[in-house]
Parts: structure tokens; C-alpha cells; sequence
């Protein structure tokens, strides 16, 4: 996976213009949000706008991050993801359903606790749900981009379809746990208490997924396979178990982001983790295929840019993300930090 730049011997020896070249992708969110504030000119707005911006980007990352993996590491094109999405949203809105006592009781604790609840629900559900999908309808067209984006946009009508005759076809609403709604004042800003724990909450996840990917031997190997599958097998590892874990992985942050996501908007729809996926395959392809550095800062340069724009000119905001990408391509064809795969 790409890294931050250090100070080891080999980043000693770079030239300062390919310092410059690799620190470049770190400097892109400051520099965003530096000129946020001099567009905005309001530093009360400027400052709730820059937290909206945040969490967007953090929910964005969480719903990325397992396709990155799946795309960077599997090579596969999995247009399924947003099903997963959708179907995590679905049984963790179930959970805390289920659990409406302690969501509308007074407490942080039991609050806090049925969110956690329908988190863990949802990721068991879509990393079960991911692992019947890779089985069934991804495995057998490895290696065909083609037959993988028709198998698994079939799938994704399918798995919706299902939602519908499990849960209906109607929106369904539902309003935050009780320590969850409301604003916290910060001078003249107002800052939704519940945006907070989703920055809180992406920012955990980052670090975890970091830790995992680079402190641990399961981490090593991804890595290692993501450079040079061949070697990784010729050293006796399965690399196809991996690849399943890698996908279960993922669907199950897809499930985890869907939890998010529907608490973020309060309400849900069966087809609200497709309408997620064009953000979500910008992010990936902007932030270069495989590394969850480049998707992390790929994720937070869409969300505060959308809601920079859409304070800023409303109507530009619709394609403010297709010429991010667009810019961030021209600069970078392979995206900012992209794995480069041994040939």
C-alpha cells in the first residue's frame, strides 16, 4: 500500500522535487479547506460547512474503503457493493427499530450501545451476504471486467429487488437516538452532534485499517499480494482464502457505511447504495486503485468540496465531483497514490 512520506534513507535520498511529488496528495485536503475559508469569507459558516464536509467524506471513505481492497487486491469490478450498502442500512435501521427504548431513552450509554448493536448486526449481515455473492456470482468470472460488471449489476438488481420483499417498497424514516440529535454551538457555529461521531467514527476506521494493513502478518499478506500474487502463492499461502476474506471484508464495511449513511439522512430506500456509488467509484479511481491512503484523502476532498460548492453555487455542485475527478486524472493518471502491481 502507498505510505506517507518518512524520513527512512531511501525517502533521504529522493530529489526535493520528488519529495514534492509524494508529499503532494497530503496537502490537497489543508489547502481545500484553506481556500474554503477565504470563498466563505464567514468563519461560523466556514467552520460548519468544513464539519459537514468531514463526515461526508468519513461515511464516504467507509463505504470505499472495502471496495478499494476488493478492486485493488481481487482485480474485481464489483458493482454489487452498493446493494451491500443498502442492505446493511436496512437491518441496522431493523436493529434499532428493535431497540427504540433505548435509542429514545435519555442515556448516551444505551444509545450509543443500540448504534454499536445495529452496526455489528449490519456487518455480520453483508460480510455473510458478501461471502454468498463472491461464491456465486463474482468467482466464476475473474479476470473479465466485462462479464464482472454484468454479473454483479445483475446481482445488484436482484439483492434490491429482495429488499423490496422483505422490507417493501416504501421509504422508511427514522430519527437519531436521543444524545444523537441536535447541534453542539461552537462559538456562531453549529455543529451536529451526530456529524461529530462520524468524523469520530472514520477516523477510527482509518487507523484500524491502517494498523491491520501494516502491523499485522493477515496485513502482509494482502499487501504482498496486492505487489505479487504469484510470489505470495509460490511461498505456500492460499491466496484465494484471502481474497474471500478480503471481499467479506469489504461487504461488511459496506454494511457498516450503510448504518451511517441512513442516520446521516434518516431515511433509506432499497436503491440508496447504487445512487452512492458514482461518489463512491470517483473516491476509489481519484485516490488510485488499491490504497486506502489515497481513498481516505480522495473521500474528504469529495465531501467538503460538495459542500463547499453547494454553499458557494448550488447549481455547480452537481458536477463539482466529476471535475475533481476530472483535474485529479489529468494530474495523476492512475489516480494519486495508486499500488503498482509487480509485472
Amino acid at each position: 500500500m502507498s505510505a506517507a512520506p518518512d524520513h527512512s534513507p531511501t525517502f533521504s535520498r529522493l530529489s526535493l522535487t520528488d519529495r514534492l511529488s509524494l508529499a503532494a496528495p497530503y496537502l490537497l485536503v489543508p489547502v481545500l479547506v484553506v481556500i474554503g475559508f477565504l470563498a466563505i469569507g464567514a468563519p461560523s459558516s466556514w467552520l460548519t460547512l468544513t464539519v459537514s464536509g468531514l463526515a461526508m467524506g468519513m461515511m464516504i471513505f467507509i463505504m470505499a474503503s472495502g471496495l478499494t481492497l476488493v478492486f485493488g487486491l481481487m482485480d474485481v469490478i464489483n458493482f454489487g457493493h452498493g446493494a451491500f450498502i443498502s442492505l446493511g442500512a436496512f437491518m441496522g435501521v431493523s436493529v434499532l427499530f428493535w431497540l427504540s427504548a433505548w435509542t429514545d431513552a435519555p442515556s448516551l450509554v444505551l444509545n450509543v450501545a443500540a448504534v454499536l448493536l445495529a452496526i455489528l448486526a449490519a456487518m455480520v449481515f453483508t460480510g455473510v451476504i458478501g461471502w454468498a455473492f463472491e461464491r456465486v456470482i463474482v468467482r466464476p468470472v475473474y479476470g473479465s471486467h466485462l462479464k464482472q460488471i454484468l454479473v454483479t449489476v445483475g446481482g445488484l438488481i436482484v439483492l434490491e429487488q429482495a429488499i423490496h420483499v422483505i422490507w417493501g417498497a416504501e421509504e422508511i424514516y427514522l430519527n437519531r437516538p436521543e444524545a444523537l440529535r441536535g447541534s453542539i454551538t461552537f462559538g456562531a457555529s453549529a455543529l451536529e452532534r451526530y456529524r461529530i461521531l462520524a468524523v469520530v467514527v472514520g477516523l477510527a476506521i482509518f487507523v484500524a485499517m491502517r494498523l491491520v494493513l501494516r502491523r499485522t502478518k493477515i496485513g502482509l499478506i494482502v499487501r504482498a499480494g496486492v505487489q505479487n500474487g504469484e510470489m505470495v502463492e509460490a511461498l505456500g499461502y492460499r491466496l484465494k482464502l484471502v481474497f474471500i476474506g478480503v471481499f467479506i471484508a469489504g461487504s461488511a464495511l459496506a454494511g457498516l457505511g450503510g448504518v451511517m449513511w441512513a442516520l446521516y439522512e434518516q431515511v433509506i430506500t432499497a436503491g440508496m447504495g447504487e445512487n452512492m456509488m458514482i461518489l463512491i467509484f470517483i473516491v476509489v479511481i481519484i485516490g488510485g486503485l488499491g490504497s486506502i491512503e489515497g481513498a481516505f484523502i480522495g473521500a474528504l476532498l469529495v465531501g467538503l468540496l460538495q459542500n463547499y460548492v453547494a454553499f458557494l453555487e448550488p447549481k455547480v455542485a452537481l458536477i463539482s465531483n466529476i471535475g475533481l475527478m476530472t483535474a485529479i486524472l489529468l494530474w495523476r493518471p492512475q489516480g494519486m497514490m495508486p499500488v503498482v502491481k509487480a509485472k
